[in-house]
């Protein structure tokens, strides 16, 4: 057994009263799909926010790769990390969210090379050298010199997915990816994240789509009201949800 890459221990977090995470406890394994479902307001992606640390939790501990997310251990002590330490950090664990948060008076290229110049402090001829290889894998190759107008929402969206891979992370977050595309172009975004499950990359994803749930994820966890209330392999649970409400939202969605 490989030992977890990803840990959540009793992760809390609170906005003034309300409660939106009431103690969050899961692993996720090297190169495993954990899919994230439930509705809206359960928590799902003030979790994600939390474990790329653009959040900070009230209690409890994330650690990812064995190191302590948010914190230094310094001499045994523990220290909040520093805002550079974060970036450092976030570099391992790429995020693509909702909307694809693009530099409109960027070109393609400019978008995937700006972090990695920035935070990584890589050689400009390098990171274009990698950025060309991501655009190539979510099959966007020609589209370097285009700005973000010029593409359509699911190119827009696999661009983000490839700014997301330049950082090499080790962990991919995902949070509703197709949410905001028209229907016709869900499809090119999901097989892109097929393709990097395939290939073996690490992700956490809050996806309605349960259809890619069953078929590319390893386990499911559904979330309301801020607690776990089902998790378990994504084709069992999927085909025989236990609890009430994962039946009742499942059938909402496949109905």
């Amino acid at each position: 057994m490989n030992d977890p890459i990803i840990r959540i221990i009793d992760v809390k977090k609170s906005f003034g009263r309300d409660e939106v995470l009431r103690g969050i406890t899961f692993d996720v394994s090297p190169s495993s799909v954990l899919c994230l479902a439930g509705p809206s307001g359960s928590g799902k992606s003030t979790l994600l926010r939390c474990i790329n640390q653009l959040e900070s939790i009230d209690s409890g501990q994330i650690f990812v790769e064995d190191e302590l997310v948010g914190y230094k251990r310094t001499n045994s002590k523990i220290y909040e990390a520093k805002e550079s330490e974060l970036a450092y950090f976030r570099s391992k664990v790429g995020m693509v969210f909702q909307q694809f948060n693009l530099f409109p008076h960027m070109t393609v290229m400019e978008n995937i090379i700006e972090a990695p110049l920035r935070v990584q402090k890589r050689v400009r001829s390098e990171a274009i050298a990698h950025a060309k290889e991501m655009l190539s894998r979510v099959g966007l190759a020609e589209k370097a010199d285009a700005y973000p107008r010029q593409l359509s929402g699911g190119q827009q969206q696999r661009v983000a997915i490839a700014r997301a891979l330049a950082m090499r992370p080790k962990v991919m977050l995902f949070d509703e990816p197709t949410s905001a595309l028209d229907p016709e172009m869900v499809g090119e975004v999901l097989a892109v994240m097929r393709e990097l499950a395939e290939d073996g990359m690490t992700m956490i994803v809050v996806t309605h789509e349960l259809g890619f749930a069953r078929e590319v994820g390893d386990t499911i966890m559904f979330m309301d009201g801020g607690v776990v209330i089902e998790h378990g392999d994504a084709k069992a649970v999927l085909s025989n949800p236990q609890h009430s409400r994962t039946r009742a939202f499942v059938e909402s969605i496949l109905s």
